[in-house]
């Protein structure tokens, strides 16, 4: 009797101290899975972040620096510059920029363009070159070979607005009551339109918009003479 008690003891007490495990099995939450059984979608972010950490570092070591990179002072525009504009100090700051990057003809000092004459309309931050600029009056041109600048005054204003950078154009000497107006220049090319209707640049009396043309330095003397004595017109070509 006292054999078999023990023995039912015995028997069924493994089942009773394996009962909660079997609850804790039934009733424990089942462990969320990736598409088809794969990893948990949390493993597989980390480790979709990991390899995107590891080619974001990869890159950047591989990557060239600064020092690596050949650079060059160029001269810029501190703001918006209107066409024909006369240069000054603050209107120009020095800037470093990629030597890639750097326009042919760039300037790199002030010095190279304080008081000379934009031959366009220029934005601030703008790398200037050397065919951005009107050198001198009457002097060669480095954009234009050849050819020297030449200021003339317009008797017609309503011309002068017509007229942009690059304009080819025919010079036309006034009329008197004697002779009718003369073609004193052909084929002229426009470097830029003034502004001001009066220059101190330009030693020029009278007034009218003041434009600035290239021409064959022959030409250039007979335009000149002509315009000591009163404003011309021009016609486009």
């Amino acid at each position: 009797m006292f054999s078999a008690d023990h023995s039912d003891q015995a028997t069924t007490s493994p089942r009773a101290a394996s009962l909660p495990a079997l609850l804790r099995r039934r009733f424990r939450r089942p462990r969320r899975r990736g598409p088809g059984g794969g990893a948990p979608r949390a493993v597989q972010v980390r480790r979709a972040l990991a390899a995107s950490l590891f080619a974001l570092a990869a890159a950047l070591a591989l990557a060239p620096t600064g020092a690596d990179v050949a650079a060059e002072p160029v001269l810029t525009t501190t703001a918006d510059l209107a066409s024909g504009s006369e240069l000054e100090p603050g209107d120009l700051r020095v800037t470093t920029m990629p030597t890639d990057l750097a326009p042919a003809g760039a300037l790199d000092s002030p010095d190279a363009a304080v008081g000379k004459v934009l031959s366009g309309a220029a934005r601030a931050g703008e790398p200037l070159t050397d065919a951005r600029l009107i050198e001198e009056y009457g002097g060669e041109l480095s954009g234009h070979p050849g050819k020297t600048a030449v200021p003339v005054r317009l008797s017609d204003a309503g011309v002068a607005e017509l007229l942009r950078p690059g304009t080819t154009v025919d010079v036309i000497a006034p009329g008197t009551a004697e002779q009718d107006g003369r073609v004193v220049a052909e084929e002229a090319t426009v470097l830029t339109v003034r502004a001001d209707t009066e220059d101190r640049l330009d030693g020029l009396g009278g007034s009218g918009r003041l434009v600035l043309l290239a021409l064959d330095p022959g030409t250039a003397s007979d335009v000149a003479a002509v315009s000591l004595h009163s404003p011309v017109t021009v016609t486009l070509r």
